[in-house]
């Protein structure tokens, strides 16, 4: 299948012994400067893909449509494998299951589903985990809607600073049983928590969100994690920059005087311009 050998990728890093950062990216060009830097995964978060998108904050606004088509655009932008904060899979079990078919062909090489209660409810100002029956059969409902098996499928909680690290544990072992190829844990918040959930589980861990404590990757791999985010960087620098650049242009500063602007080569690198040159010769007939 066209996708699968990212995919192979991914298992490859959960399979390892190793932990590895990802790279944080949103959109073609972000995509196509981490995989230029040599990054050998990409996390495309929930919290980015509605700022890229909408401009909206990260409270389910963005439809599954919209995720997977900006995921399509960055798989024909690069060939790294991406790993997609699905969230809750936009709705019950059943939407969780066209939610993985939409994400697998648009190229995703794996996908994470959470058993937080997305969109909040109503009166409800603190984050809601739905029941663990109900987590249960979202990823029984993942794991039907996957035709390639070589697609990650990661059972995703949060419990463990919503509920109880005891909670977290019952929902991990749960979601372990069900079949998921890894798990995604966010709120961990010591050595100790994390030390609980490896003792009581099997698959290989992908941690969110740490503290300093939880920051060293030789600790990190000792415990069965693989892959470690460090949140999304890139898509507030590119923010800053952007307000900045316009900012300075409002004010009078002229074009020629701005600073930190991407250089005409880079820019030629990102855009694959020699490729499109080539391509323009060969089946254009133009000159190179």
């Amino acid at each position: 299948m066209a996708f699968r050998s990212r995919r192979e990728k991914l298992r490859s890093i959960l399979s390892g012994s190793a932990c590895i950062r990802p790279g944080s990216a949103y959109d073609a060009i972000s995509i196509r400067i981490a995989e230029d830097l040599g990054f050998p995964l990409c996390m495309f978060g929930g919290s980015v893909a509605s700022l890229a998108v909408l401009g909206d904050p990260d409270i389910t606004l963005i439809t599954l449509t919209e995720l997977a088509e900006q995921m399509r655009r960055m798989s024909r932008a690069a060939k790294l494998p991406v790993l997609v904060d699905a969230d809750h899979g936009y709705g019950n079990a059943l939407n969780v299951r066209r939610t993985v078919q939409e994400l697998e062909t648009a190229g995703a090489a794996g996908l994470t589903i959470e058993d937080t209660l997305l969109p909040a409810g109503f009166g409800e100002p603190k984050t809601q985990l739905i029941s663990l029956e109900e987590g249960v059969g979202k990823m029984k409902a993942a794991l039907d809607g996957r035709s390639d098996p070589s697609l990650v499928i990661m059972g995703r909680t949060g419990a463990a600073s919503i509920t109880s690290i005891e909670d977290a544990i019952r929902r991990a072992q749960a979601y372990e049983a069900c079949g998921v190829d890894a798990l995604f844990l966010t709120g961990i918040a010591s050595r100790a928590e994390l030390a609980a959930i490896t003792a009581a589980t099997r698959l290989p861990i992908v941690l969110g969100g740490a503290p300093d404590e939880l920051n060293a990757l030789d600790y990190l791999a000792g415990q069965r994690v693989r892959i470690a985010l460090q949140g999304h960087a890139p898509i507030a620098a590119a923010t800053q920059a952007v307000y900045e650049t316009l900012k300075a242009l409002r004010e009078g500063t002229a074009p020629k005087a701005l600073k930190g602007l991407a250089s005409p080569d880079l820019t030629s690198r990102i855009m694959r311009e020699a490729d499109v040159k080539a391509r323009s010769a060969g089946l254009l007939g133009l000159k190179k």
